[in-house]
């Protein structure tokens, strides 16, 4: 493949968008976050964990205490393609608010991606 066609290719892939959560197996906590890029959404957050930058303190303090291996990402839902882009925060926002009420989940900072 030339580069032209990989970069059109690149461009032209779909990125699943929707509401993700990170749990600590060791303490049942949970965190709710919204995603564009749902797909490497984990990544970047374990990054910000391993070097002690995670924005949710909350998140960071358990991380700290229990470790890697004690954390798991899961997606919960992801959004339909066509959905419009005017819509997609309102919508992103209010069904991170419903998976948070019904996790359970513990953060007063959501997580954003």
């Amino acid at each position: 493949m030339d580069k032209r066609a990989a970069r059109s290719a690149y461009k032209s892939k779909k990125t699943a968008k929707g509401i993700f959560a990170v749990r600590c197996k060791a303490t049942g906590d949970v965190w709710v976050g919204d995603s564009n890029h749902l797909d490497s959404q984990m990544n970047r957050i374990w990054f910000e964990l391993r070097g002690g930058l995670h924005r949710n303190k909350s998140m960071q303090a358990v991380w700290n205490a229990h470790g890697e291996a004690e954390f798991v990402y899961e997606i919960l839902e992801t959004l339909d393609d066509d959905v419009a882009p005017l819509l997609l925060k309102d919508l992103l926002a209010g069904r991170q608010k419903y998976w948070r009420q019904t996790l359970g989940a513990n953060q007063t900072d959501p997580l954003r991606g």
